[in-house]
Protein backbone atom coordinates (compact mmCIF):
# COMPACT_ATOMS: atom_id res chain seq x y z
CA UNK A 1 0.00 0.00 0.00
CA UNK A 2 1.63 3.35 -0.97
CA UNK A 3 1.49 5.76 1.74
CA UNK A 4 1.87 8.62 -0.95
CA UNK A 5 -0.05 11.54 1.15
CA UNK A 6 -3.94 11.41 0.03
CA UNK A 7 -3.41 15.68 -0.31
CA UNK A 8 -0.52 15.36 -2.86
CA UNK A 9 -2.48 12.71 -5.21
CA UNK A 10 -4.08 13.37 -8.61
CA UNK A 11 -7.59 12.49 -8.89
CA UNK A 12 -6.31 9.47 -10.77
CA UNK A 13 -3.92 8.47 -8.46
CA UNK A 14 -6.53 8.57 -5.67
CA UNK A 15 -8.50 6.56 -7.85
CA UNK A 16 -6.23 3.92 -8.22
CA UNK A 17 -5.39 3.46 -4.45
CA UNK A 18 -8.67 3.69 -3.72
CA UNK A 19 -9.71 0.62 -5.82
CA UNK A 20 -6.61 -1.61 -4.22
CA UNK A 21 -7.66 -0.32 -0.70
CA UNK A 22 -11.55 -1.65 -1.71
CA UNK A 23 -9.89 -4.93 -3.64
CA UNK A 24 -7.54 -5.68 -0.15
CA UNK A 25 -11.13 -5.30 1.63
CA UNK A 26 -13.04 -7.39 -0.15
CA UNK A 27 -10.75 -10.17 -0.35
CA UNK A 28 -10.57 -10.39 3.47
CA UNK A 29 -7.60 -11.53 3.89
CA UNK A 30 -5.87 -8.71 5.89
CA UNK A 31 -6.30 -8.76 9.86
CA UNK A 32 -8.72 -6.53 11.67
CA UNK A 33 -6.15 -4.00 12.77
CA UNK A 34 -4.86 -3.47 8.85
CA UNK A 35 -8.73 -3.54 7.94
CA UNK A 36 -9.31 -0.73 10.03
CA UNK A 37 -6.69 1.39 9.00
CA UNK A 38 -7.07 0.39 5.39
CA UNK A 39 -11.11 1.42 5.28
CA UNK A 40 -9.54 4.60 6.98
CA UNK A 41 -7.44 5.52 4.04
CA UNK A 42 -9.96 4.37 1.94
CA UNK A 43 -12.21 6.50 3.41
CA UNK A 44 -9.71 9.99 2.87
CA UNK A 45 -9.19 8.76 -0.72
CA UNK A 46 -13.15 8.83 -1.64
CA UNK A 47 -12.94 11.86 0.08
CA UNK A 48 -10.24 13.37 -1.87
CA UNK A 49 -11.61 12.26 -5.01
CA UNK A 50 -15.14 13.70 -4.27
CA UNK A 51 -13.00 17.10 -3.66
CA UNK A 52 -10.93 16.49 -6.53
CA UNK A 53 -14.23 16.31 -8.97
CA UNK A 54 -16.14 19.03 -7.48
CA UNK A 55 -13.09 20.99 -8.19
CA UNK A 56 -13.80 19.88 -11.97
CA UNK A 57 -17.32 20.62 -11.81
CA UNK A 58 -16.73 23.95 -10.66
CA UNK A 59 -13.80 24.65 -13.48
CA UNK A 60 -16.50 23.17 -16.53
CA UNK A 61 -17.94 25.90 -17.55
CA UNK A 62 -20.50 26.61 -20.15
CA UNK A 63 -18.66 27.49 -23.25
CA UNK A 64 -19.95 30.75 -25.26
CA UNK A 65 -19.92 30.66 -29.21
CA UNK A 66 -20.27 33.69 -31.73
CA UNK A 67 -22.33 33.26 -34.40
CA UNK A 68 -19.67 31.58 -36.62
CA UNK A 69 -19.48 29.01 -33.78
CA UNK A 70 -16.22 29.67 -32.68
CA UNK A 71 -15.64 29.51 -28.57
CA UNK A 72 -15.31 33.44 -27.29
CA UNK A 73 -15.57 32.33 -23.27
CA UNK A 74 -16.88 30.58 -20.98
CA UNK A 75 -19.96 31.67 -18.35
CA UNK A 76 -20.04 29.90 -14.95
CA UNK A 77 -22.26 26.90 -14.50
CA UNK A 78 -25.67 26.78 -13.69
CA UNK A 79 -27.32 24.34 -11.40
Amino acid sequence: MSETAVAEMSFEEAMSALEAVVGQLERGDVPLEQSITLYERGAELKAHCETKLKEAEEKVAKITLNEAGQATGTAPLEG
